[in-house]
């Protein structure tokens, strides 16, 4: 790419849940700015990642996975991944090709078909895949869709092929300037990044279906100048009263691990010092109540 045309735009990161979107952004832009974990359904709302290079700005949008709602909660997931697939200058499709592809993948194949151009897509976790050669079908199917310019294959978590990928992003955005300040890596509110921060780590530590159930508000942050601290209190919502107590742990333990495990990684990306004041609240229905949704921080 010629080093006077400088390129900028967004692109939307969109597949099936727990492909590794997020893992992908946080390593395209350099840096976390979304959350992680082995759940399905991880992330719930856009969240936008910013890559700057000499030759451009890509704008990452990483959405929710798409996948068939079934609470109102999920369905306002969906409609935000649907919303940025509408809006951005390029859709980034990333498969998991680590696990056989499904009636799930066959779906979003088609349903890349009917939206606008230009798509491409990236054949994630590539180092799970012991034979390379098995990945020649999935590319095929995909070609065969005649819905991607490009199909890449990659990992997210060891970085293989996402030079090639970002060198082919570039290539179909529009020529401009920055869409934001080059000191700027994401446009989430800090009060949202600490409530994420602290819902994975209750993700990492709980299973079944208390991780769909389970969501982050955040009370008020103040800040303790003289100590360099910064003060967050929250409240860690579940849908079911023995919820509450798994998430509290044995003698508060989980909460207390939780808590913690947040706290390091709040001052590992931010800097200073933070303390937490984490409380747990059963309320029953919460992902059905539109009111209560439209103030989640996470």
């Amino acid at each position: 790419m010629s080093a006077s045309v400088r390129r900028s735009g967004t692109v939307a990161v969109v597949g099936r849940p727990n492909a590794g979107k997020s893992t992908l952004v946080n390593a395209l832009v350099g840096e976390k700015v979304a959350i992680v974990s082995d759940k399905p359904q991880t992330t719930r709302r856009r969240i936008l990642g910013i890559r700057n290079a000499p030759e451009g700005q890509i704008v990452f949008v990483d959405t929710p996975g798409l996948h068939k709602p079934m609470h109102r909660l999920n369905k306002a997931m969906m409609n935000e991944a649907l919303e940025a697939i509408r809006e951005v200058d390029l859709r980034l499709l990333v498969v998991d090709v680590s696990v056989p592809a499904g009636g799930g993948d066959r779906w979003v194949a088609e349903f890349f078909a009917r939206v606008p151009r230009p798509n491409v897509v990236l054949l994630n976790k590539i180092d799970r895949v012991a034979v390379k050669s098995s990945l020649l079908p999935r590319m095929a199917a995909l070609a065969g869709t005649q819905a991607f310019e490009e199909i890449v294959p990659g990992s997210a978590l060891t970085g293989d092929g996402l030079e090639a990928l970002l060198e082919i992003l570039l290539r179909y955005l529009p020529e401009g300037d920055e869409l934001f300040p080059v000191e700027t890596v994401t446009t989430t509110d800090l009060k949202t990044r600490y409530a994420e921060t602290i819902r994975e780590k209750f993700l990492e530590r709980t299973r079944e279906e208390i991780p769909y159930g389970l969501g982050v508000v955040i009370d008020e942050v103040g800040r303790d100048e003289a100590k360099n601290m910064t003060i967050v209190m929250a409240t860690v919502v579940v849908d079911r009263e023995n919820h509450r107590r798994i998430v509290l742990g044995t003698g508060g333990r989980l909460l207390r691990d939780s808590g913690m495990a947040a706290r390091l990684d709040l001052e590992r990306t931010f800097g200073g010092r933070f303390f937490l004041d984490l409380t747990v609240a059963a309320r029953p229905g919460w992902r059905e109540d539109a009111r209560f949704l439209a103030g989640l921080t996470s």
